[in-house]
């Protein structure tokens, strides 16, 4: 089994309503409660992306947390890509969009 203090790498999507609902500030918000590392950006009208670093157990919770949104948002689909860790972040911040 491994080792649930191994950092771990997740790139996440979430699409539906996430749009003007406060998805990102509450995926931050969130992040830093959890405390992992990465960035949340929009992109398009119905996606929001998310890049994370830490431990399996706290990364699981961010996807989980993704996955239920805010109050007012609509997650109708999820994906999750498990990538190399790199350790490039310090902190977990916005990303602004394109």
């Amino acid at each position: 089994m491994p080792d649930q203090n191994e950092p771990v790498r997740a790139h996440v999507w979430v699409k539906g309503h996430v749009q003007n609902v406060g998805f990102r500030a509450h995926v931050e918000f969130n992040a830093a409660q959890i405390g992992v590392t990465g960035w949340v950006w929009n992109v398009g009208y119905d996606t929001v992306e998310a890049v994370v670093e830490g431990p399996r157990e706290k990364i699981d919770r961010f996807i989980e947390m993704m996955k239920e949104g805010p109050r007012g948002s609509r997650v109708d689909a999820s994906r999750v890509e498990w990538e190399s860790v790199t350790g490039e972040f310090k902190e977990f911040g916005v990303k602004r969009s394109m």
